[in-house]
C-alpha cells in the first residue's frame, strides 16, 4: 500500500514468488543445521508483531495452523521438509500472502532487487481483432512491463482503436504495472482505495471511508521497499490514480477470472470503480493484501501481510474477490467482450 505513482503497491505474494526465485538458494536438506523449533517460534512472534490485524491471529483457523506448524518443526528432519510442510499448511490458510523460503539474500536486499526488476519482456502484449485493441497483461511486476503498457497505449491511440479489451485472466499480481494500466483510461482522478495497517485496526473495528482520508496525502513513489515501510507504519495509505496522457477515451472491457489476484484485483476494481469499464468473466481470487518479508534464523525468510486493502467503492477484496459486471466462464469472456463491438 502522496499521489499515486502507485507502481510499487502491494507486490502480491504469488507474483513475488516468481520474482524472487532467482534469489532463492537450494534448501539444505541436512538435519540439524537449523533449529526448526526456534524458527517456528520466530514465525509466531513475527506474525504477532507485524500482521495487519492481530485479532485475526486469534481465529481458530490461524491457531490451528500455528499449532500444526510447531508440531511440524519438532517432527521435521530437514529445513526442506519444514518449508514444504509449511507451504502445504498455508495452501488453504485463513488469509493470503504468506510464504516461507530460504533465501540467498536478506529481506532488504530482495526488496531492493524488486525495485529494479525487469522480467524479460512479455508482461504486457498488444494484439488486435480488426480495430479492437486487446491488451493482455500477464503480470503487474517489472519495469519492462510498465514500458510495454505505456508503449501499447500510444499505439492504441495512434491507430485509432474503436475499443479496448484488457485481459487480466491469467494475472496473479505484482506491483508496478497497475499505475499506467489504470491511468491511461481515466477521465478524472480516482480515489480507488486504502491500505489499512495494524495501527488502524488497533483503534478501529470498521472499514475506512473517504471521510477518514481527509488530510491523508495520496501515496506516491516507485519503491516497493518504501511502500512496504509506509503501509506498515501509517494508519492509512491512500491509493489515488490520476489521468495520464495519452488517454484512451473509447469503450473498455476488462476480462477477469478466479486466477486474477492481488495487484491485478486492485487494477480490476479501480477500472470498474472509475465508471469507464465493464468487467467480464469470473469473480477474482480474493487475495488482496500487502505483504512484507522478514528474516528468520537459519537463512529463512517469511512473507506475511502487513496491510489490508479496502476499495472505496466495493469494500474489502481479500477473501471476497471482485465481482464482474457480466459473469461468464473465464474461457468465454473474450467472445462476450467482442460481442459488445458487433453493430
Amino acid at each position: 500500500m502522496q499521489k499515486i505513482s502507485l507502481s510499487s503497491i502491494l507486490a502480491g505474494a504469488l507474483a513475488l514468488s516468481v520474482a524472487v526465485s532467482a534469489l532463492v538458494s537450494p534448501l539444505n536438506a541436512s538435519p540439524g543445521d537449523v533449529d526448526l523449533v526456534q524458527v517456528a517460534e520466530a514465525i509466531s512472534q513475527t506474525f504477532e508483531a507485524y500482521h495487519y490485524d492481530p485479532d485475526e491471529l486469534r481465529s481458530a483457523a490461524f491457531q490451528r495452523i500455528d499449532a500444526r506448524m510447531h508440531q511440524l518443526a519438532a517432527a521435521s528432519d530437514s529445513t526442506e521438509a519444514f518449508v514444504t510442510g509449511f507451504t502445504a499448511l498455508w495452501s488453504n490458510g485463513p488469509f493470503s500472502h504468506v510464504r516461507l523460503s530460504q533465501s540467498a539474500q536478506t529481506a532488504e536486499e530482495v526488496a531492493a532487487y524488486l525495485d529494479s526488476l525487469a522480467i524479460g519482456g512479455g508482461g504486457a502484449v498488444l494484439s488486435w481483432q480488426d480495430d479492437i485493441a486487446i491488451l493482455t497483461v500477464n503480470t503487474m511486476m517489472g519495469t519492462d512491463t510498465i514500458a510495454e503498457i505505456e508503449a501499447a497505449y500510444q499505439v492504441i491511440l495512434d491507430r485509432g482503436a474503436a475499443g479496448l479489451i484488457i485481459d487480466l485472466r491469467n494475472n496473479d499480481g505484482g506491483a508496478f504495472a497497475v499505475k499506467p494500466l489504470v491511468e491511461h483510461v481515466l477521465d478524472a482522478p480516482l480515489d480507488a482505495g486504502v491500505f489499512v495497517s495494524q495501527a488502524w485496526n488497533a483503534e478501529m473495528d470498521r472499514a475506512p471511508t473517504l471521510a477518514d482520508l481527509e488530510g491523508v496525502v495520496p501515496w506516491t513513489g516507485w519503491s516497493i521497499r518504501q511502500f512496504w515501510q509506509d503501509a506498515q507504519n501509517n494508519r492509512l495509505t491512500r491509493i489515488r490514480f490520476e489521468p495520464a496522457e495519452p488517454v484512451f477515451a473509447g469503450p473498455v472491457y476488462v476480462l477477469v477470472s478466479a486466477r486474477t489476484a492481488s495487484a491485478a484485483e486492485l487494477a480490476a476494481d479501480a477500472l470498474l470503480s472509475s465508471g469507464r469499464t465493464l468487467l467480464i468473466g469470473e469473480r477474482t481470487a480474493g487475495q488482496m493484501l500487502s505483504q512484507k518479508m522478514y528474516d528468520l534464523p537459519g537463512g529463512l525468510q517469511l512473507s506475511l501481510p502487513i496491510a489490508d486493502y479496502y476499495s472505496l467503492a466495493n469494500g474489502r477484496i481479500e477473501g471476497r474477490g471482485v465481482q464482474p459486471t457480466v459473469e461468464v466462464p473465464a474461457a468465454d469472456a473474450m467472445s462476450h467482450a467482442l460481442e459488445f463491438f458487433v453493430p
